[in-house]
């Protein structure tokens, strides 16, 4: 990720003051002054305030974490994680979306078919991803890969990290329900091992098309729903401004997804969120993928689509 100032969330504001004077005190201390005794100590408070904020998140501080800018994003995870990446673009019906990014390379040394949502780090870069919600074409170049990555026996890995697919006029028009179905049945069909990695945000059925699969993680700090909080609140109360009564209301954290079910694993974070220490949260990552391939490995194309079949089936009727 590139350097960038760390942007503080409303909830953190303890901490940002506590961060601002040890930046204040290190500059007396490069004047001359001995005082890394008491620098010393308030980054330890600083640190230990971080500790007991996110030991005790609501969901919708969760939210606002799981949003944050300066999270990983998917070019990160894939400079990271993968390498001899090549990416492939359109869906060879209309035309290319950069929102949703997907391609082939190397995990591990072994091929990989690697699809996700780019959101984008800078205000260029956001427009060009379109704020990582895809369009039609998006999903279509989605199933395209994937049944490229059957028909050569390649595992398909998905970075989730959308707030949904994108709901404008020309999207409704060239079918992006449609394609989000095509999208999520060619995930379920699939012969060859899925994993999804929710990292960020995965809202409504723009994450579920890609998140369909034999091993879905999520990170401590992520959310998933078939709706944002937002549109839940306006939806529920007619009023946008209880986006955060819907939250902690409507069960999305990665808690609540172990417990129901609906995810297999929770990949920890680094004390503050993944957005404090990203390269740590990127090799945290590529261990917990090659665990989730791993335990796929012996099992043929039938035993995959089936496995994957009864893991969503079950979704709901056992809690943990």
């Amino acid at each position: 990720m590139p350097d960038q100032m760390r942007s503080y969330l409303d909830f953190e504001k303890p901490v940002a003051e506590l961060d601002s004077k040890v930046d204040e005190l290190r500059g007396l201390a490069a004047g001359g002054t001995d005082i890394s005794e008491e620098i010393s100590k308030i980054e330890e408070k600083a640190a230990q305030a971080l500790a007991d904020l996110y030991a005790s998140l609501t969901p919708w501080q969760k939210t606002l974490v799981a949003r944050h800018p300066q999270r990983p994003h998917f070019t990160d995870f894939v400079n990271g994680m993968i390498t001899e990446f090549t990416p492939l673009a359109g869906d060879r019906k209309f035309g290319e979306d950069e929102a949703l990014i997907g391609g082939f390379g190397r995990f591990r040394g072994e091929s990989i078919c690697v699809i996700g949502q780019e959101k984008g780090a800078s205000t260029e870069s956001r427009i060009k991803h379109n704020f990582g919600m895809a369009r039609p074409e998006g999903y279509r170049k989605a199933v395209r890969l994937m049944e490229m990555a059957e028909r050569f026996g390649i595992p398909v890995l998905s970075i989730v990290d959308s707030a949904g697919a994108y709901p404008g006029i020309g999207a409704e028009e060239r079918g992006q329900a449609e394609a989000i179905a095509r999208s999520t049945d060619a995930c379920l069909s699939l012969e060859v091992p899925n994993v999804a990695i929710v990292t960020g945000e995965g809202m409504s059925g723009g994450a579920i098309a890609i998140t369909t699969a034999n091993r879905v993680l999520m990170f401590e700090h992520a959310i998933y729903s078939v709706i944002s909080p937002e549109a839940a609140s306006s939806i529920l109360w007619r009023d946008g401004t209880k986006a955060q009564e819907a939250a902690n209301s409507m069960k999305i954290t990665a808690q609540d997804m172990l417990r129901f079910g609906v995810i297999d694993t929770i990949l920890k974070e680094p004390v503050g969120g993944a957005h404090r220490d990203p390269a740590a949260m990127i090799t945290a990552t590529a261990e917990a993928v090659a665990q989730a391939f791993d335990e796929l490995r012996n099992l043929d194309g039938d035993a995959i689509r089936k496995q994957r079949r009864q893991k969503f089936l079950d979704i709901g009727r056992k809690l943990g």
